[in-house]
């Protein structure tokens, strides 16, 4: 799930789905924050929708301030306001309250935007280092020491009571919504009601839908103030109404749920969340670590999990060459970028991170950028000059691999555990370092090995 949601932030990158770090789907958000809708009932927006009908008539397309029609309904389809109904009806057998739900439904329409934003996919994968350079800016690492200074109060208070960190939960909301800034522009009922009524993943919107009509009848908050990104994540934290039914909670004691715009909230129901996934605040995410010579990257995997001493009998260290600390933990080595890049050893606490959002560059993000806000060194591997793979590049390696009995699933220019799966059989079997990592490098000598057996049927 993201939250799973899937969370991202407001200086959003590449979907996840498209990145070789990304372990499987969750939340599915990636947002446009920058979309910005006028009020459902804005006589401005009546007017635009009163001629948009009249356009259309005469068989034009219009689409302005990021609402647009509909694309054209599926033979067997019922119509978006039959569907509605029908929504309203199951609400209704849910013990929703008739009023709020025919409040909430009335006159909303489906947002094309919001299905573009959906297919969206982007031309180019992205590097580890370009993803961490964007998100551990040193703008943001001046203005979250800032708050974190400023709310040292409250984030005292938060992790006695609830047993997270406040450098975790700062991060989190920096990488989120570059700490409360920007929540995103969709009213989200009409979001959710768009995404619920299409196809791809109608089941999963549906229910967040019912759960978002749900914190309305609760008086959490109102309907034209209930904005967030264009998959349904709301407030400073982008909870799906889903994460916020299971954990926001009411930190401040005045009876409501305000993710949205009360502080307390916003960091209790945080903590509260990574809490209930098992966080520890006795220990930290993970650390840098230098991997000796010779390192079995089979144990470079999550699953893998060792003490601490059996890492250090391994030869694994801090990344400045000292001994690994001495507790009474465990840990998984990973190699985000492959062997040539940095190497992480990671703890539970980073396991909790990757349920709120299943992207392992996500994880290091929130982890590195809590370690800067304190006063810890920027990573310390040397950099390689790395070449994104584009996607059709990804779809092509896909079928290479397919070609030469890899299994890489059906080729969509999707990088995901299938076909990283696929790369690390072809490295062994091309006695490449078996990292998994789909690189320029892989690209360049799959396309070798295939060349021999195209010119020799």
């Amino acid at each position: 799930m993201r939250n799973r949601q899937q969370f991202t932030s407001a200086s959003r990158s590449l979907p996840n789905t498209l990145n070789p770090l990304f372990l499987f789907k969750g939340k599915g958000s990636r947002y446009d924050n920058q979309m910005i809708h006028r009020p459902r009932n804005s006589p401005i927006l009546h007017s635009f929708r009163r001629l948009t009908a009249l356009l259309l008539a005469l068989g034009l397309c219009l689409s302005a301030s990021g609402y647009a029609q509909t694309p054209e309904i599926p033979v067997g389809k019922p119509s978006f306001e039959k569907w509605l109904s029908a929504v309203a009806e199951e609400a209704k057998i849910r013990g929703l309250d008739e009023v709020v739900v025919g409040n909430a439904l009335k006159g909303i329409e489906p947002i094309s935007r919001i299905i573009e934003l959906d297919r969206r996919q982007p031309e180019f994968t992205q590097t580890f280092w370009a993803y961490i350079d964007g998100r551990v800016s040193e703008t943001r690492l001046k203005k979250g020491r800032e708050l974190l200074r400023k709310h040292k109060t409250l984030m005292t208070r938060i992790e006695n009571t609830h047993g997270v960190q406040g450098r975790f939960l700062v991060a989190f909301w920096g990488l989120e919504t570059n700490f409360g800034q920007f929540l995103g522009g969709f009213p989200v009922i009409d979001a959710l009601a768009t995404l619920a009524y299409d196809d791809r993943r109608s089941d999963f919107f549906r229910a967040e839908l019912f759960d978002a009509l749900q914190i309305l009848e609760d008086g959490h908050i109102d309907r034209e103030s209930m904005v967030g990104s264009w998959a349904g994540a709301m407030g400073q934290p982008q909870f799906m109404p889903s994460t916020f039914a299971r954990y926001a909670i009411d930190e401040d004691g005045n009876g409501q749920k305000n993710i949205w715009s009360s502080l307390p909230d916003v960091f209790g129901s945080a903590a509260n969340y990574l809490s209930r996934l098992g966080w520890d605040n006795r220990y930290t995410w993970g650390r840098e670590v230098s991997l000796p010579k010779g390192f079995d990257l089979d144990l470079a995997e999550l699953k893998t999990k060792k003490a601490l001493s059996e890492w250090q009998d391994i030869g694994v260290r801090r990344v400045d060459g000292r001994d690994l600390p001495v507790a009474d933990i465990t840990g998984s080595v990973v190699v985000p970028a492959g062997h040539r890049g940095p190497a992480f050893l990671v703890y539970q606490n980073f396991e909790a991170i990757l349920n709120w959002n299943r992207s392992l560059l996500y994880a290091i993000s929130v982890g590195h950028l809590a370690d800067r806000l304190v006063g810890l060194g920027p990573m310390q591997s040397a950099r390689h000059q790395e070449r994104p793979l584009t996607r059709e590049q990804v779809t092509v390696l896909q079928e290479h691999l397919n070609r030469l009995g890899h299994d890489a699933g059906v080729p969509d220019g999707q990088a995901g555990p299938q076909t990283r799966g696929a790369v690390k059989a072809f490295q062994k079997a091309a006695g490449l370092p078996a990292d998994g990592y789909p690189d320029g490098s892989v690209f360049e000598a799959l396309s070798s090995a295939v060349e021999p057996r195209e010119s020799n049927p």
